[in-house]
């Protein structure tokens, strides 16, 4: 099962996230895929915006985790730099963390995932259309998804 919306500009995409993230718990964790430059950057900006997170959110593309504080901590981790290894670090723990996790680049670190979790596909429709296709691993994000539908 997977819910699709269409956003028309990088605003939109904002504007969704910070829905999802008015419904998000702790330990609730987002995967977040799409090429280069899709969104997912922007998409996580509005979650941080969405939990009151005041500082400018950015890519950890080189240290692979930051971490926000606002209404729940955010755990933004971008494991891009992790493909074809095999380094845990300590990824049970840090979900385990009365936080939100969001994860760009999941694939690249599926062994490591639980199993109920919310996907989220960032595709490019044009230059600032998207399609944002939400994957719910699990009844808990499927009612989210349900009531973020809504």
């Amino acid at each position: 099962m997977s819910f699709i919306i269409q956003v028309k500009s990088p605003r939109e995409t904002e504007q969704l996230a910070m829905r999802l993230a008015g419904l998000l718990q702790p330990r609730d964790i987002v995967t977040l895929e799409g090429d280069l430059g899709a969104g997912k950057t922007t998409f996580t900006k509005g979650l941080a915006k969405g939990l009151g997170i005041e500082r400018t959110v950015n890519s950890p593309t080189f240290t692979i985790l930051k971490q926000y504080e606002g209404t729940l901590q955010l755990n933004h981790f971008d494991v891009y730099r992790l493909e074809n290894s095999d380094e845990d670090i300590g990824f049970d723990e840090l979900f385990a963390e009365e936080a939100v996790s969001v994860i760009e680049w999941a694939q690249f670190i599926e062994d490591y995932l639980p199993g109920e979790r919310l996907g989220i596909i960032i595709r490019r429709l044009s230059e600032e259309g998207r399609e944002v296709e939400f994957q719910p691993r699990g009844a808990r994000y499927e009612n989210l998804c349900r009531e973020l539908m809504r």
